[in-house]
């Protein structure tokens, strides 16, 4: 039985993948920013008689960050595996993003979680052993217009994952990234308007606000046929019983496709193909709508 510490637990990817590990008889310490949140995990765990640990824990305030790993550690002895899961989405153009916007996404998604990981190196290295595991996206190798500061921040996720998992096998430490497609979670849709599905706050002025409405339009279909965040879950687990588990894991259909075909490529179809998930080429070409 591992000792499993997983933050955004509220919901989507988080909540699903805390009651996996659970379902495996692991002892799972869920952790969430807003403990307002946590009766939808709660109560699913209470229906299957599972047993998870729920507390609070903001990945942007890394002085947090201490004091739940030694709660943690001091209960339990050892932290085997931490999932940096928490993650914050901000859609539209990068002119119309603003700065605090832009950061708040890049301490979510990046250097919170890398701050977390650091913290709980230390223990990992006693034990000489340990995962990490970083959930990525496809937009840390596709960036796509409209997406900048998601794909900003799980571009550089990756990059430092891939760095950090040289620096800690030398005590037996595994890193891994799950690089997750389109799923029905809470991230992409949270915010948005039922009108125009821009958010509440973008500007009605914007020269980038054709391009952005058009690329929503088909969100809500797009998300019925997304894949199941359990399948994601599922995955997690299956990375914790492999031993020394590679890097990069795609999760879904979709995530399988691009990675593939993206690696066949060279820079200019690289361009064309995103162009083509994007449905951008009209914006590309100089228009204000697609033909």
């Amino acid at each position: 039985m591992s000792v499993i510490m997983i933050t955004g637990c509220s919901s989507g990817f988080g909540l699903e993948s805390a009651l996996a590990f659970a379902r495996n008889k692991d002892t799972v310490i869920a952790t969430m920013r807003d403990m307002s949140k946590e009766n939808a995990l709660r109560s699913r765990a209470e229906s299957e008689t599972l047993e998870i640990q729920v507390r609070q824990l903001d990945v942007s305030i890394s002085a947090e960050f201490t004091d739940r790993i030694s709660d943690i550690v001091d209960e339990h002895g050892r932290i085997d595996v931490l999932i940096n899961n928490a993650g914050i989405h901000r859609q539209g153009a990068f002119e119309d993003v603003s700065e605090s916007e832009f950061r708040n996404v890049m301490e979510t998604n990046c250097i919170g979680p890398l701050l977390l990981t650091r913290a709980v190196l230390p223990t990992m290295r006693r034990q000489r052993s340990g995962l990490i595991i970083m959930i990525s996206s496809l937009s840390g190798i596709a960036g796509l217009p409209g997406d900048l500061p998601y794909a900003a921040s799980k571009f550089a996720l990756e990059g430092a994952t891939e760095a950090l998992r040289h620096e800690v096998d030398h005590w037996g430490i595994d890193v891994a990234l799950v690089q997750a497609g389109l799923h029905k979670t809470n991230i992409l849709s949270h915010g948005l308007a039922s009108a125009s599905l821009l958010p509440d706050d973008y500007p009605m002025e914007s020269p980038y606000r054709p391009l952005i409405e058009w690329q929503l339009r088909d969100l809500p279909d797009r998300l019925q046929n997304a894949s199941d965040p359990r399948d994601l879950a599922e995955l997690l687990v299956s990375i914790r019983k492999t031993d020394r588990p590679k890097l990069r894991w795609p999760a879904g259909p979709l995530a399988e496709r691009v990675l593939s075909t993206m690696l066949a490529q060279n820079d200019l179809q690289r361009d064309e193909y995103l162009r083509q998930i994007a449905g951008s080429d009209w914006w590309s070409q100089g228009k204000t709508a697609p033909d």
